[in-house]
């Protein structure tokens, strides 16, 4: 077979595998390119060396059965016989669930993930957003340190696993979303700079050198991170992609790395005959993100919409502390401004960053479904001290209203595993680093960061700690007893709203229509026909709904049909959704 790689300042590279070793030749038709032939079958060990030094993986390795450190492994994809007749699932009407393998079951594998997606068809989701799954030192973590992005970590069960995910959705209705990260590499087994220019000090980023999208050597870094978007798509048949963190991609050419990517992704959704798309996460509020290419836009399907959690979040809570802050001043209105023109920060001034931020969306021009609204996520749960999830701060009530926000939005709902039945676990911080040294930086780390905001150190889990991510596990026992039978019921029931009712899924935002009371803590949404009101407050709240005929679709606890008066009495911390023509 033929093996290839990219070195531009080797003076020599010599391949070994299997045991036998050979010199490459220098590509005449690509500059900085290393070609040659050697016999290799399905799960050959190689590797490459430059100018005689260690055996280092391939930048393209598709396995690394030993790790991120060990030899890279040929993968025949060819030799997967896929069952699925999948003829894709786009975005619109979606509602995508995310999920992190090493956490969704005890065993930690896809093999085990994929026997639970049958919870999913019963709970109705249509996509499940896989958090990353490129190989990280060790067997636990969140991925987000993952290198090798062509592959796929050992311990979750490698390429084949994830194939056979991907199918067992497939053959359920499902489709499948995949978290990847172009913005930086994991601080241990990311041997790319040895090979070339992956990385530039012309940008820095919160994790260092930033990636290398702008500065000499460029061309071949972005062409490095679509091929690997691609092989995804391509290969494993995944959907759509979530690129991670978006804004730390600096890249001052004319044509943006992530224009050229969902042009890419365009491409090939039309070369396989099944739609794909991206989801950027993004904390600038620029609508070009999801702007089309034809109107100087980038050309991304959809975004994370932050702002919508950050005033639902504060409207719930009462929490006010970090980015908090700016929301949690009139939360409702916060709330309101986002369900009905998608960004808070439009070009208003965030005290959090101590300067204006974002700009506004064109409601005329972008469909509701292309940001994503959420009232967890695994930022917003993992990212605090103590892993808490709502459940633990909410009454069963109050999460249905979250609930119910989420699920009647303008948007496209996201869950985050366990939030549908009310998870007791906790999803904290975890790591695996196999470097001591790494190991004991990320943990003081993390303690000084938290002890900044009044946390005793103590209190602070040891990210390195096995039972820290044995605490984050899902508990599957909890669904079938109280207060989580009844939870998971109502999610249950509002996503099959969702499918049923039209009205649920318009695309139009400027359609949306909202009125709230701040001290009452109640807030009323209109989608058509459909309407929903949800009190957090502990009292009944009178919610002028106006007189006409009124079908109730779903109540969290009972609510009487309005009166002569038009208002609709809704009982303290409860929800109800409602149709009137």
């Amino acid at each position: 077979m033929q093996f290839e790689v990219w070195a531009p300042k080797a003076d020599r590279v010599t391949l070994h595998c299997e045991g036998t070793t050979r010199a490459l030749a220098r590509d005449p038709a690509r500059e900085g390119w290393w070609t040659g032939e050697a016999e290799a079958a399905d799960g050959a060990r190689y590797g490459f060396a430059l100018d005689d030094g260690p055996v280092l993986p391939d930048p393209r390795s598709r396995r690394q059965p030993d790790g991120p450190d060990g030899l890279s492994a040929v993968v025949d994809h060819g030799r997967h016989e896929w069952r699925a007749r999948w003829a894709g699932r786009g975005l619109p009407g979606a509602v995508l669930y995310e999920l992190h393998v090493g956490t969704y079951t005890r065993e930690g594998t896809l093999d085990a993930a994929a026997a639970r997606l049958d919870h999913l068809v019963e709970l109705g989701v249509t996509h499940v957003e896989l958090m990353p799954l490129c190989p990280f030192p060790g067997r636990h973590g969140w991925g987000y340190e993952g290198v090798s992005l062509w592959a796929v970590h050992e311990p979750y069960g490698g390429p084949e696993a994830l194939k056979r995910f991907v199918d067992r959705a497939h053959e359920l209705g499902l489709g499948v979303v995949l978290d990847v990260v172009h913005n930086h590499l994991g601080p241990s087994g990311n041997h790319l700079p040895r090979f070339g220019p992956y990385f530039t000090d012309t940008h820095t980023t919160p994790w260092g050198s930033a990636v290398n999208l702008d500065a000499p050597g460029s061309d071949e870094v972005r062409a490095f991170l679509i091929g690997s978007a691609l092989a995804w798509l391509r290969d494993y048949r995944i959907d759509g992609l979530r690129l991670d963190a978006v804004h730390a991609l600096y890249d001052t050419r004319a044509c943006h790395f992530l224009e050229e990517l969902s042009a890419a992704v365009d491409a090939l959704a039309g070369e396989v005959g099944r739609p794909l798309f991206l989801i950027a996460e993004s904390d600038l509020n620029n609508p070009r993100f999801i702007t089309r290419r034809a109107e100087n836009g980038l050309g991304l399907h959809a975004q994370w919409n932050d702002d919508f959690h950050h005033a639902l979040h504060t409207a719930l809570t009462g929490e006010s502390q970090g980015y908090y802050a700016d929301f949690a001043r009139k939360p409702f209105a916060a709330l309101a401004k986002t369900l009905t023109g998608g960004y808070f920060h439009d070009g208003t001034y965030s005290s959090f960053r101590g300067r204006h931020h974002g700009r506004p969306l064109d409601r005329t021009r972008v469909a509701g479904h292309r940001l994503l609204g959420y009232s967890q996520t695994h930022d917003q749960v993992g990212n605090r001290a103590q892993g808490d999830r709502l459940a633990a701060l909410l009454s069963p009530g109050l999460l249905a209203c979250a609930a119910t926000l989420t699920l009647t939005a303008p948007f496209t709902p996201m869950l985050f595993m366990g939030e549908e039945w009310a998870a007791g676990t906790p999803w904290q911080f975890f790591t695996d680093h196999t470097d001591p040294e790494l190991a004991d930086a990320v943990r003081r780390g993390r303690r000084r960061e938290f002890a900044a905001h009044g946390w005793a150190e103590e209190d602070v889990p040891d990210p390195q700690d096995p039972a820290t991510r044995e605490r984050s596990c899902l508990d599957w026992s909890e669904p079938e007893r109280e207060p989580h039978a009844r939870v998971l019921a109502w999610y249950r029931r509002l996503i099959a709203l969702r499918h049923a009712q039209p009205d649920l899924t318009g695309p139009d935002l400027a359609a949306t229509r909202v009125a709230y009371d701040e001290e009452a803590r109640w807030l009323a949404l209109r989608r058509g026909d459909v309407r929903v009101a949800v009190n957090l407050g502990k009292q009944t709240a009178a919610i002028p709904l106006g007189t006409g005929r009124v079908e109730v679709l779903a109540a969290w606890e009972p609510v009487p049909a309005p009166g002569p008066d038009g208002l609709l009495q809704v009982p303290g911390e409860s929800c109800v959704v409602l149709s009137q023509p």
